[in-house]
């Protein structure tokens, strides 16, 4: 059983940066994708970015292009998001998730293991 917890999430300003870390625990297999989801308060969860664990190889909602990064750090079992040039509309709780699968999706039912949530809060 993959666990995954979150941390980073806060309170900032419009324009600044965050980073939110994942650690995982419980991997057994390399042939696996960690991601991040974000859910806003009355949405639907939605897919933000995600990295295929072996390969590095990363996907990206197109809403999040050029402002976050999705990284990882192999040796410790952590993957990242770092996120830049923060707007209101980042405002969400944001989900770490995984999927015992080399290929990335952005469907929520497509990931098997979730995270708690961070809370992330962007003011004007």
């Amino acid at each position: 059983q993959v666990q995954l917890v979150e941390s980073g999430g806060g309170l900032v300003q419009a324009g600044s940066s965050l980073r939110l870390s994942c650690a995982a625990s419980g991997l057994t297999s390399s042939l696996y994708t960690l991601g991040w989801f974000r859910q806003a308060p009355e949405k639907k969860r939605e897919f933000v970015a995600a990295m295929a664990w072996r390969a590095g190889t990363s996907t990206y909602a197109d809403f999040v292009k050029g402002r976050f990064t999705i990284s990882r750090d192999y040796a410790e079992n952590t993957v990242y998001l770092q996120m830049n040039s923060l707007k209101p509309e980042d405002t969400a709780v944001y989900y770490c998730a995984g999927r015992p699968s080399p290929r990335p999706r952005m469907y929520e039912s497509d990931w098997t293991d979730w995270g708690q949530g961070t809370q992330v809060t962007v003011s004007s």
